[in-house]
């Protein structure tokens, strides 16, 4: 057996991994407890790692126009047409569309073909919709893209504000250290979300501001401290510049108006300000609910000046944090892999910086402008004025906002390459040429996470089939077109090449300096520990990046949503990620274990809303906003407030039949940094009404026209969720046409009910259950889970099954709360209710529930509060 260190290929925080490769093949994964991110710790995502790496989804081989293809006719198709379409359109008729999954080598020679080589800055990724805002305010206010703190400062930290992130679920390892101090020395946590996520429920304070009213809420913050004389008037006066302008734009007013303008209590409002003030160890850290915003930029540098104002900047915990959202999104800005960047941190502006960059690379051109943003870029290529895109490590149908419009963009483009992992994503089906890269395991490189620390992603896997690594294919291309400089051997030397470029025109004037690491070995590199530049603390002696080695206050006025809600669209739709999922899950969704807490498509909607609608609990709904929408389960919850809904944005057409969130989306930006507003979308919502409601469960794949459908992975087939608007003509026929069924070897039972939409049905091979199918006029609201567990299972009497209720004493776990150890409502349920004053570590440690990555304790906490009646009895 070997061990290979490497780094996690989920957030950005950034965990270490220790990757087993077993006797039989399998590869078992565990924190590494060397590695400063997490010392351990892993997330339920993370540990499922192992379960996502089989070639059944894998793009094996590079094809052309649907047929496979060797790997140099496809790439001097691509160097080709791309060289045509520069050749009669100019460097601005293409541009490359990459990945914050990208590694740190992929991005500086993505980055370097397309600014330097081919000589237009149209590169951009979709980091631009995870972390553009911060990107742009801590440019503004530190002249550089730097973050101050590390995660060290969370611990150090005595009041910790989280804005716009629901870190239990989206950062569980951070939280996890968070939640540790608190318990250790009563650390206090605020929680500024509209929702009220589980990160919200155990927090000192939660303030469910309206959406999109951060800077109100920190403007008053800053009005209120300046008014006090709260404030470190030394700090302000020697190390910064613009107070005044600031507080003019923060137009000091009551905390009143301050609540009424955030649609909140004053007294919460006086709460959070007082506790602000008091606390000169307190860390602001920020995420998605804050970046994706037509206003996200003006949050950012909402939150930093107020501690700019107070001075807690530069030291031990304190200071604003930008928690990204990707595992090399920060990476990926330090090599300059955005339309408005160089690499190194340099200015594509300066003309002086363009020609270090041009020099240094030897390029025979370079970009003089910025590119083409994300949402920019795909209205360029609808509008005819890109005619070849290369997209790179990502899924734009799905992630970009209205969608609708990115599908008519690549069905225009005269000329689509997508590389990636996976066959068959929705995007992929719309190129003329794809290109198979390595997947995580199979890829070797850099990664940078949140607090500026460099780690390695080593391969231990061969590459699946004839993949490639995005760097390699991106440089035979380069190579193609006739460019010199591509011919690298290693990613150890293109990293060196990106450290000696960090040392140009760096006379100390910019804390990206990665010169240290320039002359690495092959050796070196490969055992290479994880390194931070810029230190713990960056700004520590107060010199920040601006012309005058001041940090700036800038003037953020209150500004409302893009897009408000009108009488037709008069919900707001929140979109973000849940608990187990990831992205577009073209990786999380090959994990049986991550769909056990939340299997299907969803909105969560208050009660008072879900009653005037006449929404039922677990039955379906209908979303849509200006362009298109879809039809999700219902989730009734008092986490969001009336008027507001929430949709996770991960499912889209291999797991779900009409449910891609961004369907629903403007692609409305932040006129600062293009991110698009995701967090604030009007939405109507309506009842869908089913005629029936299935629950199938197979050994093979499922495919069925209907209105309704979500596929889930299970340990031995499939689970479908369906329902329709129209009644089966025959049922028998219906189930023909999804089950396969060999004559000699399956029996098929089945029950029809006197209601027409009541109808069960299973089909043994050989004695054992391959395929189950329950059917109802009503939405079916207890668990089904052990149902999948008895596929492949032998069976002396069908009808056992088609009764609905668990064959076996304790088989049903029921709705699974801890994905990590596999423990469901129901094992603790009974644990809570025969000891109703057990604490919450005894909880989980009879349970076994809580005790891998954590993630699931708020839940757990939830149902400790509740009165007990958690047990889901099956029908």
């Amino acid at each position: 057996m070997t061990t290979t260190k490497t780094t996690c290929a989920y957030c950005g925080v950034g965990c270490g991994v220790l990757a087993t490769a077993q006797l039989d093949g399998a590869i078992t994964i565990k924190g590494d407890p060397d590695h400063p991110a997490n010392h351990g710790r892993l997330c339920s995502k993370g540990m499922a790692l192992g379960e996502t790496l089989g070639h059944e989804q894998r793009l094996l081989y590079p094809k052309v126009r649907g047929q496979r293809s060797l790997w140099k006719d496809a790439t001097d198709l691509v160097a080709e047409k791309f060289k045509n379409t520069i050749a009669n359109y100019g460097p601005d008729s293409v541009a490359f569309y990459v990945s914050g999954q990208f590694l740190t080598e992929d991005y500086y020679v993505a980055n370097k073909l397309m600014k330097g080589f081919i000589g237009s800055a149209n590169i951009d990724t979709n980091s631009r919709l995870c972390m553009s805002s911060a990107v742009a305010g801590h440019k503004r206010a530190f002249g550089a893209d730097i973050v101050p703190c590390s995660y060290s400062d969370l611990e150090k930290a005595d009041l910790i504000v989280l804005v716009g992130s629901n870190l239990a679920w989206c950062h569980p390892v951070l939280f996890q250290r968070i939640q540790a101090e608190r318990e250790k020395r009563g650390l206090k946590l605020v929680v500024i979300d509209p929702r009220r996520t589980v990160t919200a429920e155990v927090a000192d304070l939660h303030l469910p501001i309206h959406p999109g009213s951060d800077v109100a809420l920190f403007n008053g913050l800053l009005a209120e401290l300046y008014r006090r004389g709260d404030y470190d008037d030394r700090f302000v006066a020697a190390h910064t510049n613009g107070l005044a302008e600031a507080l003019l734009a923060a137009k000091p007013c009551k905390v009143q108006q301050v609540a009424e303008a955030i649609k909140l209590d004053a007294k919460l409002v006086e709460e959070f300000y007082n506790l602000f003030a008091a606390t000169e160890k307190t860390v602001t850290a920020f995420s998605m609910g804050v970046n994706q915003s037509s206003s996200g930029t003006d949050k950012v540098n909402a939150i930093i000046n107020c501690h700019l104002l107070t001075g807690r900047i530069g030291v031990a915990g304190a200071g604003p944090f930008s928690i990204t959202g990707q595992p090399n999104a920060m990476g990926g800005r330090e090599v300059g892999g955005m339309a408005n960047m160089l690499a190194a941190h340099m200015n594509i502006e300066n003309p002086k910086h363009r020609d270090a960059v041009q020099d240094f690379w030897a390029a025979p051109t370079m970009a003089a402008k910025p590119g083409l943003k994300a949402v920019e870029l795909f209205q360029a290529i609808k509008d005819g004025k890109v005619k070849a895109l290369w997209i790179m490590a990502t899924n734009p149908v799905v992630s970009m906002p209205n969608s609708e419009v990115v599908m008519a963009a690549l069905k225009a483009c005269p000329f689509v390459v997508v590389s990636d992992v996976t066959a068959n994503t929705e995007t992929a089906n719309f190129a003329h040429v794809v290109l198979p890269a390595k997947g995580w395991g199979e890829k070797d490189g850099m990664v940078t996470n949140s607090e500026r620390r460099l780690s390695r992603q080593r391969a231990f896997l061969a590459p699946a089939g004839e993949a490639r690594a995005d760097w390699k294919i991106i440089s035979d291309v380069a190579t193609t077109m006739g460019f010199a400089g591509f011919d690298y051997a290693s990613p150890s030397e293109i990293f060196s090449e990106f450290a000696k470029l960090t040392r140009v025109e760096n006379d100390g004037t910019r804390q990206l300096d990665l010169g240290a690491l320039a002359e690495l070995s092959q050796c070196e590199y490969d055992v290479l520990a994880p390194y931070q530049w810029g230190g713990a603390s960056p700004f520590a002696e107060k010199k920040f990046e601006t012309p005058d080695g001041r940090a700036r206050f800038v003037a953020t006025p209150v500004k409302s949503v893009a897009a408000p809600v009108t009488e037709a669209l008069p919900f707001i739709l929140n979109t973000g990620r849940i608990r187990d999922q990831w992205h577009t899950m073209t990786r999380t969704g090959l994990a049986p274990r991550l769909f056990n807490h939340r299997a299907e498509p969803h909105i969560e909607i208050s009660p008072l809303d879900a009653k005037a609608l006449g929404l039922e609990d677990a039955g379906l709904a209908a979303i849509d906003g200006v362009d298109g929408g879809s039809i999700v389960r219902v989730l009734i919850t008092n986490a969001v407030k009336p008027g507001q809904v929430f949709q996770p944005m991960h499912w889209s057409q291999p797991h779900a039949a009409r449910a891609i969130a961004n369907r629903s989306t403007k692609a409305n930006v932040d006129p600062i940094s293009g991110q698009p507003e995701l967090k604030a979308a009007p939405v109507s919502v309506t009842p869908f009404k089913a005629k029936w409601y299935g629950y199938c469960v197979s050994s093979d794949r499922v495919e069925m026209l209907v209105a309704y459908w979500s596929l889930q992975p299970l340990a031995l087939g499939y689970a479908l969720e369906c329902a329709d608007d129209g009644l089966a003509d025959d049922w028998q026929s219906f189930i023909a046409s999804i089950a396969k069924f060999e004559s000699g070897h399956d029996e098929i039972c089945f029950v029809q009910g006197a209601n027409p939409a009541q109808f069960r049905c299973a089909i043994l091979r050989d004695g054992k259950l391959r395929f189950a199918f329950l059917a109802s006029d009503q939405p079916i609201s207890v668990s089904r889970h052990w149902l999948g567990k008895e596929l492949g299972q032998p069976l002396t009497n069908p009808l056992e099954i088609l009764a609905g209720r668990p064959l076996q004493e304790g088989r049903d776990e029921g709705a699974i709360v801890c994905a990590c150890m596999g423990i469901g409502r129901n094992t603790i349920a009974k644990f809570t209710t025969a000891h109703p004053s057990a604490s919450l570590n005894m909880v989980c440690q009879e349970t076994k529930a809580g005790t891998g990555c954590g993630s699931c304790r708020p839940e757990i906490v939830r149902m400790m509060l509740e009165t007990p009646q958690h047990l889901q009895a099956a029908e």
